[in-house]
């Protein structure tokens, strides 16, 4: 994954879907913390925003998505 994102950090008061981790693969549950990011270029409508882990995001660069989300 390279290039740069626009990324919003969502609290888990406005959360409501449940969503797949790119970076492990796992569910971010309604209610939790994450943030959504989204390519600069190239892309960039709402179908190419994935939710990430808040955590999974900062690692991204040692481990990248754990599937061929992006």
């Amino acid at each position: 994954m390279e290039g740069e994102f626009r990324v919003r950090h969502l609290s888990g008061e406005t959360s409501t879907k449940m969503y797949r981790c790119p970076g492990c693969d796992q569910e971010i549950r309604p209610g939790v913390p994450h943030v959504v990011a989204w390519p600069l270029e190239g892309w960039g409508d709402e179908s190419d925003r994935r939710h990430w882990h808040t955590s999974c995001w900062r690692a991204r660069g040692r481990r990248g998505p754990s599937s061929a989300r992006w």
